[in-house]
């Protein structure tokens, strides 16, 4: 790349910025080249690029609607920042999935399968309409019998209520249904049942009236309310959703209560028998989106109408860009809510490799999060390709191989939480090397391959895997061991352990899938820690434990616990303000009256999980907080909001509660996920810590110094989708090293080969 001019427009200029932990940062980022963000967890990298940058440009963005527009838009406050200059547009491909609507696919979600179906409306034989005749998400196009869905649900009503019992006594069991719940009062004051009539003695229409009675008003003393039976309510709420997003314990409940099957009139194509009968090239839409990206790519290639031409040429070009992106092995029918956070970030990405729009900034929270380092190449060469298209790309990442090819590196440390958000080095590559700083020592840091491997203890079985892309696959999971499963993205490794180790007796999971939580849950609720601190707080002061809750009875009552008063302005962008009461303590005065050993609760909640583990010396919190700073999480504080958590912090606090379970064995899928290099040396030594205490640890993984750590490893491949599916190897990393000839064994080689 030519040298950055020295004219202050091709900066982007940040000065003063404060967001969360960040100490009055400015810097200058050049426009128009790869910016690399370095610096350990929780050093302020995601502050400065998503809590400043990019917030800052897409708020003012916003500010360009009208206010009715405005409205509809989430509220954006303004970063605390002194000044931000020469912002441009900003794009962030982030790794949130892609919504809960199981009505989204790949395809629907990058426009594939709208060029397809007008493709088939104009190619199709026979033909039966326009391009809504092959969507499944309009009447037009989908099946009657399951709306467009692909299969149909049938409820277990004896999972919903208790037929022995009356509706006063609780015979009805679904969630949020609980005596004297507001939802129960609705169901008992609506005039349909006698609540003390056992529901085994109920008339015909009684029954109907409780499981399948439509949305009726009724009076509930002096108020009007909604009633509908309860399975016409849970088809509404919770199985028109993708069940994937639903909270864990509605999840369950319907897992339990609910039998899914493939439609039977469709077979799960989710269309009518008149889209299922039109045909292009010998296939219907259905064969179509079915087929892995990569086949699909090859088929429109073949297809010649000069009627659709370009139509043809650029669907060829978004596959392509799927292929080439490492999601080849995807079809377009695939749920959008299935894919893992890195499918989902580079399923988005496509999206902008074809866009004619330039000199915008493209914001990236790593996009290497689930790749195997042959796929990291393929990453880099897409973000130089928006680079040499004229925009601005900031990423946020750790990987030494992204830092590599970038033309600018931010690192932010030095530290994490109250010990970081400061610039510890601006510059080139070759700079940050020599720089001293923490990311620039470990850049060349290489794990070593173990000296002695363990010798395991017994093994597990998995004979005839056939999950999605397996192929009747037998494989030996080593017990009492470190056990790395890795291969490239598709191969298989996700559908091998999560499919047939991970639902067996004694085996806990730590993955990636979302905490769902209010903006009320913390670290201390999410662990249980606030039960023994809310104890220790009661008996200290002799009074009630739940004073100590904001979400009880000690809750401040202006903003009811939550520090904060969340104002909507109408027609322009609402705010949230510090609650001027409790002057965003979130307790009452009276609350904060009483002290542990001199401090109140909000100051016990504001403390670091360092400097609470030193102020608690014994006991359950003691310990809770002891695995909370032995995952590497000491910076975070007790009574920060979940939300505000990275996907690898949020993971982290996961593997922290699963460590209190008595298990002999530990799935992790990912754990390096957002760790700094510095912090992998950590993670592999809790790891070891683990397998010493008489546990068998399976990580899903493509960290090659986790690879090089374990005792045994599985690769799975040779490819993705239907290229893989096979165990290409079994064996020590030593011996991987020595004679595999995987993509696995080429990356490892050269990995500790230096």
């Amino acid at each position: 790349m030519p040298a950055i001019p020295a004219d202050s427009h091709n900066v982007i200029q940040v000065r003063g910025a404060r967001e969360n932990n960040l100490r009055d940062v400015s810097v200058d980022l050049p426009k128009r080249r790869l910016t690399v963000f370095t610096g350990v967890s929780g050093s302020g990298k995601s502050s400065l690029v998503f809590g400043t940058i990019a917030a800052e440009s897409q708020r003012l963005i916003n500010e360009t609607y009208a206010a009715f527009v405005q409205s509809f838009m989430p509220s954006r406050g303004r970063p605390d920042v002194d000044a931000l200059r020469n912002l441009s547009a900003a794009i962030v491909v982030d790794q949130e999935r892609m919504g809960a609507n199981s009505r989204s696919t790949v395809g629907t979600a990058t426009d594939a399968y709208t060029m397809l179906r007008i493709i088939f409306s104009r190619l199709g034989e026979p033909h039966i309409g326009t391009s809504g005749a092959f969507s499944f998400n309009v009447p037009e196009g989908m099946c009657p019998e399951c709306e467009g869905t692909g299969e149909v649900s049938t409820v277990d009503v004896d999972r919903l209520v208790d037929r022995e019992l009356s509706l006063n006594e609780g015979a009805i069991v679904v969630p949020y249904y609980a005596v004297d719940s507001w939802s129960w009062q609705v169901v008992v004051n609506s005039g349909f049942h006698d609540p003390d009539k056992k529901l085994k003695d109920f008339t015909e229409t009684e029954w109907a009236d409780l499981l399948h009675k439509a949305p009726v008003k009724v009076k509930v003393g002096s108020n009007g309310f909604t009633y509908e039976g309860l399975v016409t309510r849970m088809q509404r709420t919770w199985l028109a959703k993708d069940r994937e997003a639903l909270q864990p314990h509605i999840k369950a409940f319907v897992d339990r209560a609910v039998v899914f099957a493939r439609c039977p009139v469709c077979d799960g194509s989710r269309l009518s028998a008149a889209a299922l009968s039109s045909k292009v090239g010998g296939r219907n839409i259905a064969e179509c989106s079915a087929m892995e990206i990569r086949d699909l790519a090859a088929f429109v290639r073949e297809l010649d109408d000069p009627g659709v031409a370009p139509l043809i040429a650029s669907l060829g070009e978004l596959l392509d860009s799927l292929v080439e992106i490492g999601l080849g092995y995807l079809s377009l029918d695939r749920t959008s809510g299935s894919l893992s956070g890195g499918e989902a970030q580079r399923v988005k990405m496509v999206r902008h490799l074809g866009s004619s729009i330039t000199d915008v900034t493209y914001v990236f929270d790593e996009p290497t999060i689930g790749l195997h380092p042959h796929d990291i190449r393929r990453m880099n060469d897409l973000l130089l390709r928006l680079r040499d298209k004229g925009n601005t790309v900031l990423v946020v990442e750790h990987k030494p191989e992204v830092v590599a090819i970038a033309d600018h590196v931010v690192d932010l440390g030095p530290g994490a939480g109250e010990a970081g958000g400061e610039i510890c080095y601006s510059g080139d590559v070759a700079g940050l090397r020599a720089s001293g700083t923490l990311t620039g020592r470990h850049l060349g840091h290489r794990a070593r391959l173990r000296q002695s491997v363990r010798t395991p203890t017994g093994q597990v079985s998995i004979k005839g895997a056939d999950r999605h892309n397996l192929k009747g696959v037998d494989v030996d999971i080593p017990l009492g061991v470190l056990t790395v499963v890795t291969g490239v993205a598709g191969s298989g490794k996700s559908s091998l352990i999560h499919g047939h180790l991970a639902d067996r007796d004694g085996v806990v999971v730590a993955d990636q899938s979302p905490i769902r939580g209010s903006r009320r849950s913390n670290p201390a609720t999410y662990t249980g820690l606030l039960g023994p601190i809310r104890t220790a707080f009661a008996k200290a002061n002799g009074v009630k434990a739940a004073l100590f809750s904001a979400n009880s009875e000690g809750a401040c009552p202006k903003c009811s616990g939550l520090g904060l008063i969340h104002t909507d302005l109408a027609m322009t962008a609402g705010v949230a303000s510090v609650c001027e009461e409790c002057e965003g303590r979130r307790f009452t005065a009276e609350v904060l009256t009483h002290r542990l050993r001199g401090k109140d609760i909000s100051e016990v909640l504001a403390m670091s999980v360092a400097e609470a583990h030193a102020f608690f010396p014994t006991g359950q919190a003691h310990t809770v907080l002891g695995r909370l700073f032995d995952v590497g999480l000491g910076y975070l504080r007790l009574g920060q909001p979940l939300n505000t958590l990275s996907g690898g912090e949020r993971q982290r606090l996961k593997l922290a509660i699963h460590m209190a379970e008595k298990s002999s064995t530990y799935i992790l899928d990912e754990p390096t996920t957002g760790l700094h290099l510095a912090d992998v040396d950590k993670l592999l030594a809790l790891l070891d810590r683990l397998v010493d205490d008489g546990n068998t640890v399976v990580v899903i993984e493509h960290h090659q110094a986790v690879m090089a750590h374990a005792d045994w490893i599985v690769d799975l491949g040779p490819g993705g989708g239907h290229d893989g599916g096979r165990v290409v190897f079994t064996g020590t990393p030593a011996r991987l090293v020595a004679e595999g000839d995987t993509v696995t064994a080429r990356h490892l080689r050269e990995y500790v080969a230096g």
